[in-house]
């Protein structure tokens, strides 16, 4: 059984989806060990506490330099002995130190089709008004390993949902999460745990 440890800063929607997929047996081989959160105020913690799932709080400002944080997250991610490290709305940058600490043992969810509409600066709603601004009719989500590179790790899964007329980005935003960003951060997620994802050439192959 291996260990999840999920990364929050907000409400923790993306969170909620993967306790209810462990709830219902769609995680195999895995279960959500620790919550670490960014804000001490991150309705993600309630989640967790409300299915007694332990919780910690790591501010980035609470360290004199980056590379303390760094240090810390990894030191504090391999004392919760940590299998699997997924993104779940995390807003703060991953280190050098914790994505080699646990090198593609980190999954993240974008809420769009990489390569399109990632990288920096692409987050949350900023993501939807640009898929709107550009009016392309197709968007989705991506659940892929992460690596240096800014939404660059290997691709794990994607799914497509459909841009409508009359769209704002919250509409928009909501429709990607409960069409896709719910359904195959879980799959992934699963997908790890029975050990069925190698990575060849940067390229993540799933096996059939």
């Amino acid at each position: 059984m291996k260990n999840i440890v999920v990364l929050v800063s907000g409400g923790g929607t993306n969170l909620q989806a993967l306790i209810d997929a462990e709830k219902s047996e769609i995680i195999k081989n895995g279960k959500i060990t620790c919550v670490i959160s960014s804000n001490p105020n991150a309705y993600a913690l309630e989640r967790a506490k409300n299915n007694s799932i332990e919780t910690a709080v790591i501010r980035k400002k609470d360290y004199h330099s980056f590379d303390e944080y760094d240090k810390a997250l990894a030191e504090l991610l391999l004392e919760k002995k940590a299998d699997l490290v997924v993104l779940a709305g995390f807003m703060t940058v991953l280190g050098e130190k914790v994505i080699s600490a646990f090198s593609n043992r980190i999954i993240n969810i974008h809420p769009a089709l990489i390569p399109s509409f990632c990288g920096k600066g692409y987050y949350g709603l900023y993501v939807h008004e640009a898929v709107l601004a550009r009016g392309v009719k197709v968007t989705g989500a991506t659940a892929h390993f992460v690596n240096e590179i800014c939404d660059g790790g290997p691709i794990i899964m994607q799914k497509a949902v459909e841009v409508k007329n009359g769209d704002t980005p919250e509409i928009l935003q909501r429709r990607v999460m409960e069409q896709a960003e719910w359904r195959i951060l879980p799959e992934a997620v699963s997908l790890f745990c029975q050990g069925k994802i190698k990575i060849i050439n940067n390229i993540a192959v799933v096996e059939e």
